[in-house]
């Protein structure tokens, strides 16, 4: 059966290291595409004032368009109100996995109807440097597979305050 991969994020903006753990997930999980999934109202970022959903989208489109596996979702930007990951996967057609940083990963619990989320979907993680492998294992149980990449030090945050310093 076709299964996607869901990276999820703000994408503000999308980056190589979002690439490379979409490349990563896609080759190590045999998954059929991986979709990007641009948040709508991210519930947990509430505070940061991200760039419009709209403009979010297009550059994940342009970042998307340099592979045939990789695909520009925006069901969560057309949704009303905050952003669920459970209500993402429970508007998929089939089988998907979910790509996660282990920071986020140690949270899944906490997160709405978390227990359902863990019962619904399988979790490919990503490791983060400083994040105990133990607090994964706690949170998602058997339910997830490491994915085998470096670590990459980069995030959208810091992206955007050297461009906002007038670097490239």
């Amino acid at each position: 059966s076709f299964v996607n991969g869901i990276l999820g994020g703000t994408f503000d903006p999308p980056h190589f290291g979002h690439l490379a753990i979409a490349h990563a997930a896609y080759e190590q999980l045999g998954l059929d595409a991986v979709l990007l999934m641009v948040a709508g109202e991210p519930w947990q970022k509430v505070d940061d004032a991200p760039t419009s959903a709209e403009h979010r989208f297009a550059m994940t489109s342009i970042a998307a368009s340099e592979a045939d596996h990789l695909v520009a979702d925006d069901r969560e930007i057309r949704r009303a109100g905050p952003t669920y990951t459970i209500d993402t996967i429970e508007s998929m057609d089939g089988p998907c996995v979910l790509i996660l940083g282990a920071d986020a990963a140690a949270g899944v619990p906490t997160w709405h109807r978390g227990s359902e989320l863990l019962d619904m979907a399988t979790f490919a993680i990503v490791p983060r440097p400083g994040i105990d492998v133990g607090a994964v294992e706690d949170a998602l149980g058997d339910r997830f597979r490491w994915l085998d990449l470096p670590l990459i030090d980069l995030s959208s945050t810091a992206i955007r305050q050297h461009v906002a310093k007038g670097h490239s």
